[in-house]
Formats: structure tokens, sequence, C-alpha cells
């Protein structure tokens, strides 16, 4: 799946992914391929990403929002 993570600033991420976590606005969430769509804000926290080559990196925000569809996501954030 691919992913993009963005914030006002400029783009913090954008590749292959086997597995993000977020800090949803209901409980921390996981997406994996396939995952059904979801739109949902996002809480002060850590993003976990797993790419392609099972490289894990961490990214923090202090909020925003993502988007899922077809093996697609987007993450709208604010950075620290």
């Amino acid at each position: 799946m691919f992913l993009e993570i963005i914030t006002p600033e400029k783009k913090l991420f954008s590749g292959e992914v086997k597995l993000i976590k977020l800090p949803g606005a209901q409980g921390g969430f996981e997406i994996l391929t396939k995952h059904a769509p979801i739109i949902s804000t996002l809480v002060k926290g850590q993003i976990k990403v797993i790419d392609s080559a099972d490289e894990t990196s961490f990214i923090d925000i202090s909020g925003g929002v993502i988007e899922s569809q077809d093996d697609k996501i987007i993450v709208l954030a604010e950075a620290h």
C-alpha cells in the first residue's frame, strides 16, 4: 500500500508500506493491506510505519486527519 504523510510545512513520508499504526481520536488503530476505506481524526501521539523493506520509523504528530481507500493512505498532520 502507498502512504503519504504531509504537514503544512513539508512531506514527511512517501512510499510503500506494510503497516501503519495511528493515534486515532477514539483510540489507536492499524491499517494493513486491503483495509476497508476509512476517514478518521488523529490526536497527539506517534505514527508507526513499517515500510516494504521491514524498516520501522516513528513520526510524532500533534493531530491530523487520515483517509485510506484502495490501498492508498493520506495523512494530513500537524507535526510537533
